[in-house]
């Protein structure tokens, strides 16, 4: 393990309760809690019982956590409170927001186990655990000799059953005293002490490195323990849970059943005393229905007496008195009697008055109502009847079903004749009295004094919840007999705190508190049914005294669910797992594999990651103290193989005192009073009570536990499991550090050899890398030591078998396998064939391996270069002396001459990016092509498979297969120039390395080399960029690598030559006609579909985008190389809209001119001395409208007079008809829509175009269905005056008027010919004109009456702005987009506050979406949210994806809206600001989460409606990153 701080991050998500998921931590990791998407903007707090540093744990006391912000800015998306985890135990944690509280769940935090005199940590995965029965350790001075048999065998663990006094059945489990030791340790002359078994425990612990652990029975305490006849409140008795009267009565009943039949008395019912066959039991039944149920009538404790009630209810009647007024709904029901007396229950009075009312107060209308309560009586009655009689059945069911296994079973007790030792069935309660019958047992059921010494036994109950405990009322389990009782025990009542019952949890705390003094961990005797709150009251008290207690327990709830909630509740450390509980071999094998460890070739993860939900730690036994014995049900020569198997898991193990001596039966908890042998190296086979290595399997568990203990100090923590055939099971454990691996071949004996076939031939099995040497061959054979006797006297095991064990040897050597041939699976993939010769049922051979010496050096040289990158890898890794000269830089410094323009390269570029070089992303076999042949493609899958080890998936198998992909990643690079081709090169030499190591590694390390150079590479990019980026949250990080994603350079230069005369533009030499030709970056539109050829550049995304991922990261020069780029193209006063190069542009859009504008005004403002571009040369390639392309340089002129043409050719009026007009340019237009026209309206300032057959704006689906009928028309021409345009006009003429001012821009307006005499308007002029008319042309009044509105017939959404004004079909202007945010944003001045607020929060209410805005109000008639650009149909509203703006949700306009919001919201107040910061947070999370699981690590185009995914959307759009940047920005 390295040492670096391991830290696990807890998303919190609203309403998410995971009390039954659980978390595992380690002491000394950190636990972050951050905020999911759900709760991102809300104020959260966090609460933890996890105690502040230097208090003590107190499970009531919460404290909130405090958030640290790591950014310290307003946008706190990586904001976390955390816990640095220094003490074990189970921990609870809850969020709220507004006093709500939303969500939580627990964690466990393991326990560290020391050992020895110096205290070293023994890891729970190396613990192997050894049970005894501690009354079967005899006297005290009789232990040491005992417990060193486990010490021998190789055990650090050892679990003794309780060591107190025991009950009267001597039953291990109980107690006659928690708190005395039991009398039978002591000898005449020695009395046992605490103290003394405290200074044996602490001498096992630093002589013998052994740890012990003991059982906490809180459920129970024996029939006869002494103080629960001075305290029987601590008991279920008749007197504190009087609903046990009916049961109780039935226990008695059954007990003098039982003593009649003992003494013959029911034989002429067919009933003798020794039950022997189907017949007698059939016999039983009918007695119990004839005789027993109709004398004690246990209905009667559940009816009302009809007479007296009758009576009471006609006595009312009769008086009159006064009835209080009663719910209609409620219905007469019996009440029960709280003392459960017969015939004791009642009803509501009340109720039957209101329910039964005579009609008249004569004497007949009475009678006549009382006939009517006593029928209603009598059918509640009889409910009652009938459901006793059901409990009944059940009860005779159950009673059978005992019978039947305690006397007939084949696999039963076989218990013999009914006598009053061995009852008919055990009794459910204890009687301390002397024998009467029962008329007179049943009068005691109301007398305090005895009725409370009538107490519950404990038992378990088959199926039940064990959560519910099933002595409380409500449960019917002792009336219906499905206790599965122990006698010998009574259950004990705790209620629901210490108050309920003082004396018991005093009495208890004291117990845990002597057994958490002495001994190390304890082991929850029949967890699942101790209540919850009990355990966790005892646990906390054990903890303060031992903090790193060891907590074991056996659940049986049936459920891993169920299970979690006591692990979490408990803290539970190790949930004991049992081998026996598999059918066969391929079952164990499965149980290893699920119980510990992680796949062989497993990813090197993060150690900063998720914390993820796990399975319980186990203690995996091979067989437990109270399960039957392995050799009754397999063989004896299973022993061996399967508890190596068990031994290989990599968990905690464990086993019981008798199973390494082949002990023929199971040593019972109860009745097995003989004592365990003890340990004597030089005893004979056969010597009664003493034991060695030549006994049973105990030399070959010494070797497993050994080898266990091994695996798991030195890191071998992943696990293959091979079921080689139906018996043999092959487990290898492998350390990721070393790649060392230890292979365990097992041959199972599920059957026994002696009597089933098993076939002499063995498959060979093929073991890759070299095999270091035999670690242990053994083998169960039979000898020559007579047969089994059980011993008198001491606990004695098969003495005819033991195994023989080599351990260290050669595979020469070796008596099981026949021959070993080396054979090579690849280049340099050496395996060993093995061919075994006596690998016999009950054989384990067990090798280690290494990789073959060049693969092995090949590994550490590997680890050595990655060190850079980790420390992770220092262990196991060589120095490298030979190797290539570039790897003695290190990668850092070979990358950091990458620009951002290369890192594109390096990182991303789209398949048609590629294509466009002749390449292409590398496409994975039976999958599918990664999404860029940058490393991105492959960091995108890899980030999937890496946190679920992912082994199978397509993309290992590939690289497992071949080097393809390898190459692939350093060949593209190498084939570029400059700095890029070093990069190349790093990586060819590194999978130099790679190439050499086992194939089944390479996909580990792959990963490993990719991380560290990927991670090594977006360092060097956010380095590049602005302060905002450098300092800002994982998101604005990750958002801001959609500027290198996007801007990049093609093959064919996408930009127009800038003018010669400007510094600092990029050359590079044409690889085809070997000249120096400009290579500036260009912005892609969007991935895949605009990011090549003459589809990458259009004006307006450009312009919308150039903001967010090229000045507010940082970009400048790039930015100002495009401004400049499209500068020359103008043509027209106009910007193009496709780019092509300039010499294949179209000027048909009336939007991107203006956010040019736009953006050369953000450039001025975000840029130092931004303003300098205005006297940037511009090389114009159409000097006037007509001429054709002119080269670079042939005629400059300043950027300000570019400006300038712009604004005075939309003054003069813009008109002209496309070049080539016709389908070679636009095969869907019709002829009109070439017209392209655009002036500016000389009363209100706004700027105007289009016609109803083109569409200039950024909504420019234009139909394409000749089915449908809407070919050649545009879904939304936007004629007239566009909202957006007027306000980034506005936003220009304001500006230029500031500028102009200062004398920064030369002219103060713009002077226009009309009819022939030249007109000046200034911008000041232009900029009032628009400010007096926006509002009065653009806001939708909520007033009907308004004078302004010129169709208030069309009005359909008041307190809105109109979408357009002046449109041909004037519908148009006043349906709702959420165009007019664009407009708030660049130009707010135009907007009155409260006005600009009501339209956002209409806005909100009706077009927001989870990622983007609705293109059109869902109340329109033409919207349709779902968009699909294959349907052709005779929808004229949808075919060909006519409705792309007509509903589906685009993520660019919400940036706007987002961005207005705050503006607003700023002006409106501090209480508004704050809940516009919440929900600009809530909305941008569900950004966050989206770009974080995009393989693409982009934001759409578009989604469906509601945020479902589009198929035709560009899966990564620069506008719709780069809004979401700038909402950052403003934040």
């Amino acid at each position: 393990m390295s040492h670096a701080k391991q830290t696990r991050v807890l998303l919190l998500n609203d309403m998410e309760k995971l009390d039954k998921t659980l978390f595992r931590l380690e002491q000394g990791f950190e636990l972050q809690f951050r905020l999911g998407p759900t709760l991102q903007g809300k104020h959260v707090t966090v609460y933890t019982n996890y105690p502040a540093p230097g208090a003590v744990f107190d499970r009531h006391k919460f404290r909130s956590l405090s958030w640290h912000n790591p950014t310290g800015k307003e946008d706190d998306s990586d904001k976390y409170c955390k816990l640095d985890l220094q003490i074990s135990g189970s921990y609870q944690y809850y969020f709220s927001h507004e006093a709500q509280k939303s969500g939580g769940g627990y964690i466990v935090v393991d326990p560290i186990l020391r050992v020895g005199a110096d205290n070293h940590e023994l890891p729970l995965d190396c613990v192997t655990l050894q049970t005894f029965l501690a009354k079967c350790l005899g006297p005290f001075d009789d232990w040491e000799d005992c417990l060193r048999v486990a010490k021998e065998s190789g055990y650090n663990m050892i679990h003794l059953t309780p060591v107190q006094k025991l009950g009267l059945s001597r039953s291990c489990y109980s107690l006659a005293d928690q708190l005395e030791i039991n009398p039978d340790f002591s000898s005449p002359n020695r009395k046992c002490s605490w103290n003394e078994i405290g200074r044996l425990v602490e001498k096992m612990k630093n002589e013998w490195n052994m740890l012990c652990i003991t059982d906490v029975v809180y459920n129970h305490t024996a029939a006869n323990s002494e103080w629960i006849t001075h305290h029987p409140e601590c008991a279920y008795n008749l007197v504190n849970s009087p609903h046990l009267k009916p049961a109780w009565l039935l226990d008695r009943a059954l007990w003098h059943l039982t003593c009649k039949m003992a003494a013959g008395k029911c034989s002429d019912k067919g009933v003798p005393p020794l039950i022997e066959n189907e017949h007698h039991l059939n016999c039983i039944r009918k007695v119990i229905y004839e005789d027993v149920y109709p004398k004690i009538r246990l209905w009667e404790f559940f009816q009302v007496d009809i007479n007296k009630a009758v009576q009471q209810f006609k006595t009312l009647l009769t008086q009159g008195g006064s009835k209080v007024k009663t719910d209609p709904s409620q219905h007469l029901a019996i009440i029960q009697d709280p003392e459960f007396k017969r015939l004791g229950c009642t009803v509501d009075m009340n109720i039957a008055l209101n329910t039964f009312i005579p009609h008249s107060n004569g004497p007949a209308a009475i009678e006549e109502c009382c006939k009517w309560f006593r029928k209603r009586i009598e059918e509640l009655n009889g409910e009652q009847y009938r459901q006793t009689n059901y409990h009944q059945e059940q009860a005779v069911i159950c009673i059978l079903a005992t019978v039947n296994y305690e006397r007939l079973a084949g696999h039963g007790p076989k218990l013999g004749a009914i006598t009053r030792k061995n009852p008919l069935v055990t009794r459910y309660f204890t009687y301390p009295f002397k024998e009467l019958t029962l008329e007179e047992d049943e009068a005691m059921i109301h007398q305090p004094d005895k009725a409370s010494y009538f107490m519950a036994h404990n038992g378990w109950v088959m199926g039940d919840d064990p959560l519910r405990n099933f002595a409380e009322p409500g449960s019917n389990v002792y009336l219906r007999r499905e206790l599965i009782c122990w006698g010998d025990s009574v259950k004990l009542r705790y209620g629901n705190k210490p108050q309920d019952c003082p004396y018991l949890w005093a009495h208890m705390k004291k117990y845990t508190e002597m057994t958490a003094k002495y001994f190390h961990g304890v082991r929850l005797d029949n967890c699942h049914s101790t209540p919850l709150h009990v355990a966790e009251y005892m646990l906390d008290t054990a903890r303060k005294l031992r903090p790193n207690l060891y907590v074991v327990a056996e659940l049986f709830t049936g459920s891993e669910e169920l299970d979690n909630v006591f692990v979490n509740k408990l803290g539970i450390s190790s949930l004991i797992r049992e081998a026996m509980s598999a059918y066969n071999s391929h079952e164990e094998g499965r149980l290893v594999y699920r119980f510990g460890g992680e796949p062989v070739g497993s990813f090197v993860q993060p150690r900063l990651r998720p914390l993820m939900p796990a399975i319980a730690h186990a203690l995996f036994m091979d067989i437990t103290h109270d399960n039957e014995c392995p050799i009754q049900h397999r063989s004896a020569y299973d022993a061996l193989p399967s508890s190596t198997i068990v031994s290989m898991a990599c968990c905690a193990t464990g086993s019981t005192r008798g199973y390494d001596e082949l002990v023929p039966h199971q040593i019972s908890v109860v009745s097995e009073e003989r004592f365990y042998a003890k340990w004597n190296p030089a005893a004979v086979p056969s010597t009664p009570g003493e034991v060695n290595f030549k006994t049973g399997i105990i030399a070959g568990r010494q070797a497993i536990n050994r080898l266990h203990q091994e695996l798991g100090a030195k890191g071998f923590i992943q696990v293959f499991v091979d079921q080689v055939d139906e018996d043999i099971v092959a487990v290898t454990r492998h350390c990721p550090n070393t790649h060392q691996s230890v292979v365990a071949v097992s041959r199972t004996a599920f059957r026994n050899p002696k009597t089933s076939f098993y076939s002499q031939e063995v498959p060979q099995m093929c073991i890759p890398g070299k095999i270091e040497e035999v670690v242990l061959e053994a083998r169960t054979v039979e000898r020559n030591a007579g047969p089994y006797k059980k011993d008198e006297h001491s606990i004695n095991g098969l003495p005819d078998y033991t195994v023989e064990l080599r351990e260290h040897i050669q595979l020469k050597e070796s008596k099981i396998i026949k021959q070993a041939s080396v054979t090579t699976k690849g280049p340099n993939e050496f395996v060993q064939e093995i061919e075994f010769e006596k690998l016999t049922p009950g054989s384990v051979i067990i090798f280690r391996v290494s990789l073959d010496p060049k693969a092995q050096e090949a590994v550490g040289i590997l680890r050595n270069h990655l060190i850079q990158f980790s420390p992770h890898f220092k262990s196991g890794s060589f120095p490298d002396d030979n190797s290539e000269p570039i790897l003695k830089t290190p990668f850092s410094v070979i990358a950091s001459t990458l620009t951002l323009a290369d890192l594109n390269q390096v990182l991303y570029r789209c398949d048609s990016e590629e294509q466009e070089d002749g390449g292409g992303c590398y496409d994975i076999p039976n999958w599918t092509p990664l999404k860029y042949a940058g490393l991105q493609g492959l960091m995108s899958v890899m980030a999937d498979i890496r946190p679920k080890n992912d082994l199978g998936h397509p993309f290992c198998g590939n690289l497992r297969s071949g080097d393809w992909m390898i190459d692939y990643v350093s060949d593209r690079l190498i084939s570029r120039t400059g700095a890029c081709t070093e990069v190349g090169k790093w990586f060819k030499a590194m999978f130099i390395y790679l190439k050499q190591i086992p194939r089944y590694l390479i996909p580990c390390y792959f990963d490993a080399i990719l991380v560290g150079a990927y991670t090594t590479l977006l360092d060097l990019a956010w380095k590049q960029m602005s302060s905002f980026v450098q300092n800002g949250s994982t998101f604005v990080k990750h958002l801001s690598l959609g500027s290198v994603q996007m801007c990049g350079i093609g093959k064919y230069p996408s930009l127009p030559p800038l003018s010669p005369a400007i510094q600092n533009v990029p050359y590079r030499l044409n690889e085809i006609t070997k000249e120096r030709e400009q290579c500036c970056v260009s912005l892609a539109a969007g991935l895949p579909h605009f990011s090549s050829g003459i589809f990458r550049c259009w004006g307006r995304d450009t312009f919308i985008a150039l903001r967010g991922l090229m000045l507010v990261t940082g970009r400048y020069l790039e930015a100002r190389n495009i401004i400049l780029a499209f500068a020359g193209t103008m043509r027209h006063g106009l910007i193009p809209n496709l780019l092509g190069q300039g010499t294949h542009a179209r000027f048909n859009c009336r939007d991107a001119v203006w956010w040019w504008l736009q953006c050369i005004q953000d450039y001025c403002r975000i840029v130092p001395n931004g303003t300098e571009i205005l006297r940037c040369p511009v090389s114009r390639m159409y000097p006037t409208d007509d001429s054709p392309p002119q080269p670079a340089g042939k005629q400059d002129q300043p950027l300000y007079e570019v400006i300038q043409e712009a604004m005075q050719r939309h003054m003069q009026g813009i008109q002209f008809r496309e070049r080539n007009a016709g389908p070679q340019i636009d095969r869907n237009m019709r002829d009109e829509g070439f017209n392209v026209t655009a002036g500016v309206d000389a009363e209100t300032g706004f700027v105007y175009g289009g016609n109803r057959f083109n569409c200039g704006t950024w909504m420019d689906k234009m139909g394409e269905s000749d089915r449908a009928r809407n070919k050649g028309i545009p879904a939304t021409p936007r004629d007239g005056s566009a909202v957006e345009i007027v306000g980034l006009c506005k936003s220009t003429v304001r500006w230029l008027h500031e500028l102009s001012k200062k004398n920064v821009f030369p002219y103060s307006g713009v002077t226009v010919k009309r009819q022939g005499t030249e007109e000046t308007i200034t911008y000041d002029q232009w900029n009032r004109r628009i400010q007096a008319h926006f509002e009065k042309m653009f806001f939708v009044s909520e007033n009907p009456a308004d004078p302004n509105e010129k169709h208030p017939t069309l009005v359909h959404k008041r307190g809105i702005y109109k979408d357009s004004y002046g449109a041909s079909s004037p519908w148009c202007d006043y349906q709702l987009r959420p165009n007019f945010t664009i407009a708030m944003v660049v130009a707010p001045e135009m907007f009155s506050p409260e006005k600009a607020w009501k339209a956002l929060e209409t806005a909100e209410q009706k077009l927001l979406g989870p990622l983007g805005m609705k293109t059109l109000d869902p109340d329109d008639m033409v919207y349709c949210g779902v968009y699909d650009n294959a349907l052709d149909n005779d929808n004229y509203n949808v075919a060909k994806g006519f409705n792309y703006h007509q509903g589906p949700e685009w993520l660019w306009p919400i940036g706007y809206f987002l961005r207005a919001k705050l503006y607003f919201a700023k002006l409106i107040g501090p209480e508004i600001y704050a809940k516009t910061v919440f929900l600009v947070k809530n909305v941008l999370s569900r950004h966050y989460v989206h770009l974080e699981r995009s393989s693409w690590k982009g934001l759409p185009e578009l989604t469906n409606e509601n945020g479902q995914y589009c198929p035709f959307s560009c899966e990564s759009q620069a506008w719709s990153i780069a809004v979401i940047l700038e909402v950052l920005y403003d934040l």
